[in-house]
């Protein structure tokens, strides 16, 4: 039940207090009404320079103060809270009321609901590592990094990507670790492919079938690494980047590398937003799907056409502000950045 309101008398006398210099807690007790009430008053008084009653725009709210901002505290609280059970949580303190006015008040207060951006799960030892390699590389030169060959593999899906889940948030937060959704890598029909690509360009791009393990992923190596490094025209002195999945890391793999006279990027692991190549296969993903392929054999075909079509300029342009990446995760300590 709403409050009852203070007579014009009562307000104009609160005021008159307050210019006579006495303060909230005296005028509270002198007039018998509750300190906010005056507080409340006064803050009114001073940005209208009035105590009249103000029109009020449309209709009453039929929300009390109280479950107003019990509603912004709860959507702030659990950010993965859905409309219906804010709507359910009122109704049981007996104000029931639509869902689009619950999300009009939240939108009020500036929260919003949003799709939840999906990022790796990162313990303490991912951010420690991360920070590290963020600060190690931050003030290499540009040709360092135009001497790298990302790599990665992924998964396309023939018919889109999985569910939405929507979040309540501010703007400009989206990458905050409790508005997104922590993921862990490869969880239909779909492929998996192997990519390499540098600043001059993309690499080969290879369908990996069946399952992956260590004797399939150096026999990629052999038949992609090198060739791909001579198109770039990386030179002898290239840097390899992979991820630490335990096929990358395995002693034969390694020992391969060795043989090869490869340089192997040192890497933290749980770190797509660090290696820019996630750009490419987001960017690839897009492109397929428009293409609408109807099986297996069309999504294979449409992911080596559309890979080739990315531009060199793209792919500098990635490598050109890599150094953004490293500032993000030194700003972040280490945590998820947009990228």
């Amino acid at each position: 039940m709403k409050n009852k309101e203070h007579t014009r008398q009562v307000r104009d006398t609160v005021v008159k207090k307050f210019k006579a210099g006495f303060g909230y807690k005296k005028i509270s007790q002198a007039l018998n009404i509750p300190r906010s009430t005056v507080q409340a008053i006064i803050l009114k008084w001073k940005e209208y320079q009035t105590t009249a009653n103000l029109p009020r725009p449309g209709h009453p709210s039929k929300l009390s103060a109280h479950t107003r901002r019990r509603l912004i505290r709860d959507a702030a609280k659990r950010p993965m809270i859905t409309l219906d059970e804010l709507q359910r949580s009122t109704a049981e303190v007996g104000d029931s009321v639509h869902r689009t006015t619950i999300s009009r008040i939240l939108h009020k207060s500036g929260l919003y609901g949003r799709v939840a951006r999906r990022k790796p799960f990162l313990k303490d030892i991912h951010k420690k590592c991360r920070l590290k390699f963020a600060t190690s590389h931050l003030g290499d030169t540009p040709n360092m990094w135009k001497k790298v060959l990302w790599s990665d593999e992924t998964k396309i899906e023939l018919f889109g990507n999985n569910a939405k889940r929507y979040v309540w948030r501010k703007s400009n937060t989206a990458h905050h670790p409790e508005y997104t959704i922590p993921t862990v890598k490869h969880g239909g029909c779909s492929i998996m492919v192997w990519a390499c690509f540098s600043s001059a360009g993309t690499g080969k791009m290879v369908k990996i079938d069946g399952k992956m393990d260590g004797d399939k992923y150096r026999t990629i190596l052999e038949e992609n690494l090198m060739e791909s490094a001579k198109d770039l025209r990386l030179g002898r002195r290239f840097v390899f980047q992979q991820d630490n999945d335990p096929k990358h890391k395995a002693k034969s793999t390694m020992e391969w590398f060795k043989n090869k006279h490869i340089q192997v990027l040192e890497w933290p692991s749980q770190s797509p937003d660090l290696n820019p190549i996630e750009n490419l296969w987001k960017e690839l993903k897009t492109a397929v799907h428009k293409c609408s392929p109807s099986n297996l054999t069309e999504l294979e075909l449409f992911c080596k056409e559309e890979w080739e079509k990315n531009s060199v300029s793209r792919c500098a342009k990635l490598i050109e502000t890599y150094p953004k990446r490293l500032t993000a995760v030194i700003a972040a300590k280490g945590g998820a950045t947009k990228y």
